[in-house]
């Protein structure tokens, strides 16, 4: 149900542009992961999990017309467990993401706001023995600035706030987790 929910979400976005106006674009990036603490629930024992900073890449396809810019992305994130325990939990994303660039007249600089829709695949890795490892709904908001290279290259510099929503392994035991992070992203934008 989650994957139909991903897809609707990107096929509406992508179709709301005029398809004589949309050119296509391919992006990627890469940046700083600043996961926030959260409760993991193992077994009905439940622990604050804090994490190192970790290294967010993304790739994405997208369409954009006018100041809109509409695109399918794949997102893997990876952070250490900072604590006695050790291990490390990773994130793979799934998101329909939608832009808004801000045109500055005589400008190369293009501020943008963002807002994404997807699924989140969470897993930890040797946490007391015990493996987590479940997909749930996952959203983010952000901003930044584009800054024009040449006709058709960008560079992106931007904020982003991800946000799983609570995963449950086994709904009956209770195991569950819900993770966020703040990630700082330097891309790179391709338009065709």
């Amino acid at each position: 149900m989650k994957k139909i929910t991903v897809l609707c979400a990107a096929i509406a976005c992508l179709s709301a542009a005029p398809a004589s106006a949309a050119t296509p674009y391919v992006s990627g990036s890469v940046g700083l992961g600043i996961m926030g603490s959260s409760d993991l629930t193992v077994a009905g024992s439940t622990s604050q999990q804090e994490y190192k900073t970790g290294v967010p890449f993304s790739g994405a396809v997208g369409l954009k017309s006018g100041d809109v810019r509409c695109e399918l992305a794949v997102g893997h994130q990876k952070n250490d467990v900072d604590g006695v325990l050790g291990g490390d939990v990773s994130v793979l994303s799934i998101m329909a993401n939608a832009y808004y660039d801000i045109n500055l007249k005589g400008s190369s600089f293009s501020p943008y706001v963002m807002a994404g829709l997807g699924d989140a695949k969470v897993k930890f890795n040797d946490y007391a023995g015990e493996p987590f490892d479940k997909s749930g709904f996952a959203w983010q908001i952000g901003t930044g600035v584009g800054l024009k290279a040449s006709e058709k290259v960008t560079i992106d510099l931007g904020y982003r706030y991800f946000k799983s929503s609570k995963v449950k392994e086994n709904p009956d035991d209770g195991d569950n987790c819900t993770i966020s992070s703040s990630n700082i992203l330097l891309g790179l934008r391709y338009g065709f």
